[in-house]
Protein backbone atom coordinates (compact mmCIF):
# COMPACT_ATOMS: atom_id res chain seq x y z
CA UNK A 1 0.00 0.00 0.00
CA UNK A 2 1.60 3.23 -1.06
CA UNK A 3 0.69 6.84 -0.33
CA UNK A 4 -1.47 7.29 -3.43
CA UNK A 5 -3.85 4.51 -2.38
CA UNK A 6 -4.82 6.14 0.90
CA UNK A 7 -7.94 8.22 1.01
CA UNK A 8 -7.88 11.45 2.96
CA UNK A 9 -10.87 12.13 5.14
CA UNK A 10 -11.81 15.75 5.57
CA UNK A 11 -14.59 16.62 7.95
CA UNK A 12 -16.28 19.85 8.75
CA UNK A 13 -14.00 22.33 10.49
CA UNK A 14 -15.03 22.99 14.07
CA UNK A 15 -15.40 26.55 15.26
CA UNK A 16 -15.44 28.26 18.63
CA UNK A 17 -19.02 29.05 19.60
CA UNK A 18 -17.86 31.75 21.98
CA UNK A 19 -15.88 33.59 19.30
CA UNK A 20 -18.80 33.35 16.87
CA UNK A 21 -21.43 34.49 19.38
CA UNK A 22 -20.16 37.35 21.56
CA UNK A 23 -23.38 37.33 23.61
CA UNK A 24 -22.61 33.85 24.95
CA UNK A 25 -20.87 34.34 28.30
CA UNK A 26 -18.87 31.65 30.09
CA UNK A 27 -20.07 31.70 33.69
CA UNK A 28 -20.08 29.03 36.38
CA UNK A 29 -23.74 29.78 37.17
CA UNK A 30 -24.83 28.75 33.66
CA UNK A 31 -25.16 25.03 34.40
CA UNK A 32 -26.69 24.07 31.04
CA UNK A 33 -23.71 25.50 29.17
CA UNK A 34 -21.21 23.82 31.52
CA UNK A 35 -22.87 20.42 31.03
CA UNK A 36 -22.44 20.68 27.26
CA UNK A 37 -18.68 20.73 27.71
CA UNK A 38 -18.44 17.81 30.13
CA UNK A 39 -18.70 14.16 29.17
CA UNK A 40 -21.34 11.80 30.54
CA UNK A 41 -18.71 10.52 32.97
CA UNK A 42 -17.99 14.05 34.21
CA UNK A 43 -14.68 14.84 32.51
CA UNK A 44 -14.04 18.15 30.77
CA UNK A 45 -14.11 17.62 26.99
CA UNK A 46 -10.96 18.43 25.03
CA UNK A 47 -10.80 21.48 22.76
CA UNK A 48 -10.17 19.32 19.71
CA UNK A 49 -13.50 17.59 20.32
CA UNK A 50 -15.60 20.64 21.23
CA UNK A 51 -13.94 23.05 18.80
CA UNK A 52 -13.34 25.84 21.29
CA UNK A 53 -10.27 28.04 20.88
CA UNK A 54 -7.46 27.95 23.45
CA UNK A 55 -8.50 31.19 25.13
CA UNK A 56 -12.07 30.08 25.70
CA UNK A 57 -11.07 26.51 26.61
CA UNK A 58 -8.96 27.86 29.49
CA UNK A 59 -11.82 30.05 30.69
CA UNK A 60 -14.29 27.18 30.30
CA UNK A 61 -12.19 24.76 32.33
CA UNK A 62 -11.76 27.21 35.21
CA UNK A 63 -15.50 27.93 35.28
CA UNK A 64 -16.34 24.20 35.25
CA UNK A 65 -13.93 23.67 38.15
CA UNK A 66 -15.51 26.62 39.97
CA UNK A 67 -19.00 25.16 39.44
CA UNK A 68 -17.79 21.82 40.80
CA UNK A 69 -16.35 23.54 43.86
CA UNK A 70 -19.68 25.29 44.47
CA UNK A 71 -21.42 21.86 44.07
CA UNK A 72 -23.48 23.03 41.10
CA UNK A 73 -22.24 20.17 38.91
CA UNK A 74 -20.82 16.87 40.18
CA UNK A 75 -17.20 15.81 39.90
CA UNK A 76 -18.17 12.28 38.85
CA UNK A 77 -21.49 11.00 37.52
CA UNK A 78 -22.43 7.60 38.89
Amino acid sequence: MNFNDRKKKYGRRKYCKFCANKDLVIDYKNIDLMRQYTSDVGKIEAARITGTCAKHQRKLSTEIKRARQMALIPYVVE
